[in-house]
């Protein structure tokens, strides 16, 4: 039995708990930089993703959908989205 198979007994819950086995695929073959991805802290979305634009005197330029922030914290690859053992990302927040 596939991954996906075993996930319908989750019915309509189901694409909120695991990718299916395409969209994993993609996500791991998705191009990722770990040093310019971060996550940045969003007064109503908690964190939304960005990209570091510079890094100056210790301060970083960040873009992101909402503007630039100045908190940033380090984004795991798309490859962990949903992924069920979080033992396995290299960043907790």
């Amino acid at each position: 039995a596939s991954a996906d198979s075993e996930m319908a007994v989750f019915g309509e819950a189901a694409p909120y708990l695991r990718k299916s086995e395409k969209e994993r695929i993609a996500a791991q073959n998705k191009p990722f930089d770990a040093k310019t991805s971060v996550f940045v802290a969003h007064p109503k979305e908690s964190f939304v993703k960005g990209t570091i634009q510079s890094r100056e005197s210790g301060k970083v330029t960040v873009k992101t959908e909402a503007g630039e922030e100045d908190q940033v914290f380090a984004m795991n690859p798309p490859k962990y989205d949903k992924i069920e053992d979080m033992a396995m990302m290299t960043h907790l927040h």
